[in-house]
């Protein structure tokens, strides 16, 4: 067996494993609350208000820090339609059901994580833009991550690609705007 069929062999087995733990797992209500509400505000709208609330109060920098950020974050769009569609990788829910979480994926590929990948592609430019923001902002990143594995929507590789490619995207387009 060569070396990349054993490295994707081991993420691979180490997803599912994940996977089987996240589905059986009952975490406390206001848990459950948090990574529903996560995943519902990373759908998109979270990212347009916080855009059009630097457009109003954001300063002179505002309009480069918007830009740079609705550029990554439709550069990444881009980019995770096609790979997963290239990737054909089959969601966790649709492998084994998920003992709480009944939500419907927008899709029925799994990586990237599309979330991941917007999240992180519009949290690094506006922190560069904004450092005061930075907390807030990987906090909001990092839950719309974290929920994705948790609701069964991805693995934990899916997630961590989006977020590597997110923030490659966002660190490329704030260098454009700069």
């Amino acid at each position: 067996m060569s070396a990349h069929r054993m490295v994707l062999t081991f993420v691979t087995n180490q997803d599912y494993r994940l996977m089987r733990r996240m589905n059986r797992w009952r975490p406390p209500r206001w848990f459950r609350a948090w990574m529903l509400a996560s995943t519902r505000a990373g759908d998109g709208w979270l990212w347009y208000i916080l855009g059009l609330a630097l457009l109003v109060a954001g300063g002179p920098q505002r309009f480069a820090a918007v830009s740079s950020a609705a550029l990554a974050a439709v550069t990444g769009v881009a980019i995770f339609v096609v790979l997963k569609r290239v990737s054909g990788r089959k969601r966790p829910c649709a492998i084994e059901p998920h003992c709480w979480a009944t939500l419907l994926p927008p899709d029925q590929f799994s990586f990237p994580s599309g979330h991941s990948i917007t999240a992180f592609a519009v949290t690094v430019p506006l922190a560069l833009f904004y450092p005061g923001l930075i907390l807030g902002l990987c906090f909001c990143a990092t839950s719309v991550a974290l929920s994705r594995i948790v609701l069964g929507m991805h693995f934990l590789s899916d997630v961590v690609a989006g977020m590597a490619i997110g923030a490659l995207l966002g660190y490329s387009s704030y260098y454009l705007f700069v």
